[in-house]
């Protein structure tokens, strides 16, 4: 199901015998080239989104955590799906992450930058109780945190 294989300086990651993800390792730039966010914590890919599940959708405001306090090197683009965290266990880890793409105007939100955007959630009954003005959460790839978002 997942393939990892590295050529020279460059790592491929492979699902299902698609390729998702490509790392320069020499650089740390990457390319995302199947925008889900799937792993053992979520419920279903971005993929999958059709009209039996619904989307939840929000107006939020994202920020970008700046690359100095280990943010991502690049910057993202409209209809990027990180992972959405809304809560942690005790001992600090990932409770639980969430399947949602961010919409913008423009080209591309860098690191330490901020934005209105739209949220669009795969509908999943337990995301409801987090869905309020106001409400923050935060944005991972994998378990690195990349931003932050506020409901508004």
């Amino acid at each position: 199901m997942i393939f990892k294989d590295f050529s020279e300086n460059e790592l491929y990651l492979f699902m299902n015998g698609k390729l998702i993800y490509k790392r320069w390792l020499d650089t740390g730039v990457s390319k995302v080239f199947d925008v889900m966010a799937y792993d053992k914590y979520t419920l279903a890919s971005i993929k999958e989104l059709t009209n039996q599940y619904g989307l939840l959708i929000v107006k939020a405001r994202i920020k970008l955590t700046p690359i100095e306090q280990g943010g991502r090197k690049t910057g993202i683009i409209s209809g990027y799906s990180p992972n959405h965290v809304f809560e942690y266990t005790s001992e600090g880890k990932l409770q639980r992450t969430y399947i949602g793409d961010i919409n913008f105007e423009g080209e591309d939100l860098m690191p330490g930058e901020e934005i209105i955007a739209t949220i669009r959630f795969l509908l999943v009954k337990e995301l409801e109780q987090y869905l309020t003005k106001g409400r923050k959460w935060w944005l991972h790839e994998g378990p690195r945190l990349i931003g932050e978002a506020e409901i508004l």
